[in-house]
């Protein structure tokens, strides 16, 4: 089984260290805005005004709660896959996993957002453009750059070896990248419905808005889409836990929550468990026994 607090803890260190840099620079940059390097922002730091710590709501939700996510996301991530990732270092393995979840969430950009011609001046070109950040904004994952990510990872990765590990049961490979699939995919699935719910059902809204119609038919999709394959995707992980192959259920909730874009992330998870699930269990051994 995976030390999931290990990685949380580690996860959610790297996202308070975060949060504590951006108050620093943005008490140094208070007055001057304009000056603050790039690199800055390239590295996942975000500076806010400090007249903004007066507002609990900027602070609960724009603060501390992205953070957060971020980090349990992260750290919950890294520790169902640590085993499965390249190299013998953990800085290594981190900067690995963060490298995979920035290409994951530049996937979902694209895919979500829909590309058009750009404008400048009054001069329309031919190109398309992408807006919003790299980032999962579904899971608050704010990624803002691949540099934001290598650093995320090699510290999470460094401090992941700073915690002292637990004796854990064996459990067929696969099973945790279910497990944080289902947690992940579930949380997505209840704020999305929760939405459609309110937005849809009880105000009257459309649910395809004609100016948006490609982001709300994704949202859309993950309330009767993503349900099914979140229930495949847990049936999977329910198969791994009586050591069993979860290899078909996962594949093909991972596919289905994967279409929705919008769960990318748990469906690539559910992919990449069900097909570990596939492999003997470390506690099997690998040949019969010959017996003497």
């Amino acid at each position: 089984m995976a030390d999931f607090g290990r990685g949380i803890k580690a996860g959610v260190a790297v996202a308070a260290v975060y949060l504590i840099i951006s108050a620093i620079i943005s008490a140094i940059y208070h007055n001057s805005w304009w000056s603050i390097p790039y690199f800055i922002y390239a590295a996942g730091l975000h500076p806010f005004s400090l007249t903004a710590l007066t507002d609990p709501s900027f602070v609960i939700f724009s603060l501390i709660l992205p953070y957060l996510v971020r980090g349990i996301v992260f750290g919950a991530v890294f520790a169902a896959l640590y085993n499965f990732l390249p190299g013998t270092i953990s800085i290594v393995k981190g900067v690995v996993l963060s490298s995979f979840l920035w290409i994951v969430a530049l996937i979902e950009v694209i895919y979500t957002t829909p590309g058009g011609p750009w404008t400048d001046n009054g001069i329309t070109g031919a190109g398309t453009y992408y807006g919003g950040t790299v980032s999962l904004s579904s899971l608050s994952l704010a990624l803002a750059g691949i540099i934001s990510a290598l650093v995320f990872g090699a510290v999470t990765g460094f401090l992941w070896d700073r915690f002292r590990a637990k004796r854990l049961a064996g459990a067929r490979k696969g099973s945790p990248a279910l497990l944080v699939s289902v947690v992940v995919g579930g949380v997505t699935w209840v704020v999305l419905a929760l939405l459609f719910l309110v937005g849809v059902v009880i105000s009257g809204a459309p649910a395809i808005n004609p100016g948006m119609w490609w982001s709300d038919l994704l949202a859309t999709s993950v309330v009767f889409l993503g349900l099914p394959g979140w229930i495949l995707a847990r049936a999977a992980w329910k198969k791994t836990k009586v050591d069993k192959s979860g290899f078909r259920w996962g594949v093909a909730g991972g596919v289905i929550m994967a279409l929705t874009g919008i769960m990318l992330l748990p469906g690539a998870l559910a992919i990449i468990g069900g097909v570990l699930s596939r492999r003997k269990p470390a506690t099997e051994p690998s040949a019969p026994a010959v017996s003497q």
